[in-house]
């Protein structure tokens, strides 16, 4: 299952964890989904979705 937003397209990002030492480890930084259900004004109907928090509040605040 792709960790990828349906509607602002953000995917993970590829990092290093430094240890207290400076050993540099690769890691993965995923990006925060959920998997909410919108209502459609279009469609006048649900539609689920994946997607990140940050598309999450966008579509609150400009009530899409």
């Amino acid at each position: 299952m792709v960790r990828i937003c349906q509607i602002s397209g953000k995917k993970a990002n590829n990092a290093y964890s430094v240890s207290h030492s400076h050993i540099r480890t690769k890691k993965m930084q995923h990006v925060n989904l959920h998997k909410k259900r919108i209502w459609s004004l279009n469609n006048n109907c649900w539609i689920k979705v994946k997607l990140s928090t940050k598309a999450l509040k966008s579509i609150y605040k400009n009530n899409l």
